[in-house]
């Protein structure tokens, strides 16, 4: 009898081909091409993107109403201008749905130059839109913040001061810094070479010569007819008898001296109009918009955070960006040692406090 042996049992073995192999591959390469493509559309997304970053955020009112009211918030100090506060303004520009705009200010001033720079966009912006604007004063809006509220425009109750905010500071300041004494006590002696002697005017290496300081003179007067000027625009119950001059119109107290005036004395002398909160600027710019609080909604603008804005205030934080990315290394100390003219109200002195800023 033949004993048949059990059959081995048969193992099957599954080789991947190479088909498999190059479709997985395949998958690979499309996923890799899929994750470059959705970079490159977020590049370009990125680079047509004007707000760079800035979003829009409910601040109160109907959250479901298409009118909407704008919070502009003009903070810190101002020196160029064409910082974060622009990009509100742009924003608003293209949104027909803003009926009004209230500008928060909280802002001790800046440059001339960046401070005319914001109130001239913020007065395009209510003449070409027709739109109310309404100026809400923080803790501070003296000098170069006072001149921007002027971009409300004429009108009754249109700028509002809380009770303990500080304004004013009505005119020009250029910083100059006589270091002659200290530098004949350390043996340094300034041989700059220049084109024209009045090519380092202003240097703190020597005195100045008389010529030079009527011509300093000249610049700061030419700013400050500018400032006053703007301010009688939008509030002409201020014009004296005198050219330019800016009074009280009670008691024909000089108005533009650089002194700081409370809520209360500033109300006295006409340069605000109410003493009130941003919520009280808000209702006012929904009552000339013809709006009402249940069919509105008020709105603002937020930016990335980071720490140079939180020191020094979103226009600083934007002037640092401009100086980093379009500038050569060093840029820090020569803009802060360039010769400026300011609207400012401080008791730092300027070039000091810009340097603090930008380095």
């Amino acid at each position: 009898m033949n004993a048949t042996s059990p059959s081995s049992e048969t193992k099957i073995v599954v080789v991947p081909g190479r088909s498999r192999f190059w479709g997985r591959l395949g998958w690979i390469a499309f996923f890799i091409c899929l994750a470059i493509l959705f970079s490159n559309l977020r590049q370009r997304e990125a680079y047509y993107d004007t707000t760079s970053g800035t979003t829009e955020k409910y601040f109160s009112g109907q959250k479901q109403s298409d009118n909407k009211i704008a919070i502009v918030r003009v903070s810190g100090v101002i020196l160029s201008g064409q910082g974060f506060v622009k990009k509100q303004i742009d924003r608003i520009r293209g949104d027909k749905q803003i009926k009004a705009v209230v500008v928060r200010i909280d802002s001790p001033g800046g440059t001339i130059s960046g401070s005319h720079y914001l109130y001239h966009h913020l007065s395009q912006l209510r003449t070409e839109r027709n739109l109310p604007v309404v100026v809400s004063m923080g803790s501070i809006a003296a000098s170069g913040g006072y001149y921007i509220a002027m971009a409300a425009g004429k009108g009754e109750d249109l700028i509002f001061a809380e009770p303990t905010t500080t304004t004013g500071s009505i005119g020009v300041i250029i910083p100059y810094y006589n270091a002659t004494e200290l530098m004949k006590k350390i043996g340094v002696e300034d041989q700059s070479i220049v084109s024209h002697p009045l090519k380092d005017m202003l240097s703190m290496t020597r005195e100045l010569t008389e010529q030079e300081r009527q011509i300093a003179q000249g610049y700061v007067d030419a700013g400050f007819r500018r400032f006053k000027r703007v301010i009688l625009e939008s509030r002409p119950q201020l014009k004296g008898d005198e050219p330019d001059s800016l009074v009280d119109p009670k008691t024909g107290e000089d108005l533009a001296t650089g002194q700081i005036f409370t809520a209360e004395q500033a109300l006295e002398h006409q340069l605000i109009d109410r003493i009130g909160y941003l919520e009280d600027a808000i209702a006012r710019a929904r009552e000339m918009a013809g709006l009402k609080e249940s069919n509105s909604r008020v709105i603002e603008y937020r930016q990335p955070v980071s720490l140079v804005n939180v020191l020094g205030g979103a226009e600083a934080q934007a002037y640092c960006d401009d100086v980093h990315h379009n500038r050569e290394p060093g840029a820090f100390f020569w803009e802060a040692t360039a010769p400026r003219a300011f609207y400012l109200a401080t008791t730092l002195p300027p070039l000091l406090h810009t340097f603090r800023l930008v380095r």
